[in-house]
């Protein structure tokens, strides 16, 4: 399997907008190269006989109930706003 090129880390890095160190390049380029060693390692079983799934676990949607509450109060409500304008939060302008 071909590695994971520095250039490549770099283009993630950026998708990701984070900076990287060379000695974080150099280990993230080695870290990337473990994992996609690891993952194509599935191809190597015969899965013919396994059923396509989106979880290994029979699961039904646990939603809570959506049962009506009381609102906030205002004060609760705009507590943590930076600037309010009666009952509306102030914000600047675009």
């Amino acid at each position: 399997m071909a590695r994971i090129t520095r250039d490549e880390v770099l283009h993630v890095a950026r998708l990701a907008r984070i900076e990287l160190s060379d000695d974080e390049v150099a280990k993230f380029q080695e870290q990337l190269a473990n994992i996609l060693e690891a993952v194509s390692k599935v191809s190597e079983l015969d899965l013919s006989d396994v059923p396509p799934t989106a979880h290994p676990l029979e699961i039904a949607n646990a939603w809570a109930e959506d049962v009506p509450r009381d609102c906030l109060p205002l004060d609760e409500v705009f507590a943590n706003a930076p600037d309010r304008d009666g009952d509306y939060f102030r914000t600047p302008p675009a």
